[in-house]
């Protein structure tokens, strides 16, 4: 029933199409002058409506039917070539034979009338082909569009992916813990119960967001901190100093970089891991000192780093940069203004 109806509206289409070019015709040959008898009139009149109708309907036919066997983006040169020669031969072949049919049914003599003749074979090539490179430019626009957007999404669902792999290791850690605390210190697992919460409600209130305020994303780090420290103890340092230029975030940023640095680096009383959040330069920098474990392949990025750096690249016209300084590793992501 929808495809029926879809057809009816392209035919009634056409139909209106076809109607307004033959009244174009007639309008034409009125204003050229061709009215010094009735049957002249009709005459070139009706020459001068079915050359629109030929020329447009068939040149636009002729183009989807082009379009559909060559790509435009593929092939843009070839396309162009093939198009430009069919049109320019079709334009030419069509109205030749209908001037023929006109010589031979009425008896027309067309030497009069060549330069018009010519002269409208002339613009409906120039128009065409405009028309054409326009379609071609509109369909190259819309192909980046859909390039970029389903780029963005697959981001969005490695993103997704990542949070369904961290979160049953990392509350699989969580619980381990508390199941110590709560025969240690009941005071102390009542806190970590509560901030175990907070960590996953915000995990669950960002789910469907881009970008979260430098307090949110802050705050929810300090969260995850307490939770870390209750396993490492003083083996594990982190230093936070936010001072400088206000800065949005992509959810769960810093806490990745974090969780990167305590599962890639060796945490004990003889080698304990600092980690610091600063602000430098336009970036927010995150640095550990580097300690890596010997399991860990020490050119891997990992699944998290290569997610952060693709969300930066939607979201920051800066580049988030990597690198080992100076037995530290450093990750340098560019701040994202709030009016962003």
């Amino acid at each position: 029933m929808a495809f029926k109806t879809v057809s009816n509206k392209v035919v009634l289409r056409e139909v209106r199409d076809i109607v307004l070019l033959i009244i174009v015709g007639f309008i034409m040959t009125y204003l050229i002058g061709y009215t010094q008898s009735t049957r002249q009139y009709w005459v070139a009149g009706s020459f001068t409506a079915l050359m629109w109708v030929f020329l447009w309907k068939g040149n636009s036919l002729l183009s989807r039917l082009i379009s559909s066997r060559i790509n435009w983006l593929e092939s843009p040169v070839n396309s162009l070539v093939v198009l430009s020669v069919s049109i320019i031969t079709y334009t030419v072949g069509s109205i030749v034979l209908l001037m023929r049919g006109y010589e031979f049914l009425f008896n027309v003599d067309f030497d009069r009338v060549n330069n018009t003749i010519y002269s409208a074979i002339l613009i409906t090539i120039i128009i065409s082909l405009f028309m054409h490179g326009r379609s071609f430019l509109i369909e190259w626009k819309q192909s980046v569009l859909d390039a970029e957007k389903l780029k963005h999404e697959n981001v969005i669902a490695r993103y997704e992916r990542l949070k369904d792999q961290v979160n049953p290791h990392f509350l699989f850690n969580s619980l381990n813990a508390l199941t110590n605390l709560v025969y240690e210190n009941q005071d102390l697992a009542a806190k970590f119960i509560k901030q175990l919460s907070e960590v996953y409600r915000y995990v669950l209130d960002t789910r469907d967001k881009e970008l979260v305020s430098e307090d949110e994303e802050l705050k929810f780090l300090e969260s995850y901190v307490f939770l870390q420290q209750i396993r490492f103890g003083d083996n594990l340092r982190i230093d936070i100093d936010t001072k400088g230029e206000l800065t949005m975030f992509p959810p769960l940023v810093l806490q990745m970089l974090v969780e990167n640095a305590i599962k890639h680096n060796e945490i004990s009383t003889e080698h304990p891991l600092t980690i610091r959040v600063k602000k430098e330069d336009g970036y927010v920098v995150v640095e550990n000192s580097l300690q890596r474990k010997s399991s860990v392949n020490p050119d891997s990025k990992g699944v998290g780093l290569a997610n952060i750096i693709s969300r930066y690249e939607f979201l920051s016209k800066g580049e988030v940069i990597i690198a080992e300084e100076e037995g530290r590793f450093v990750v340098k992501l560019p701040v994202i203004k709030p009016e962003h």
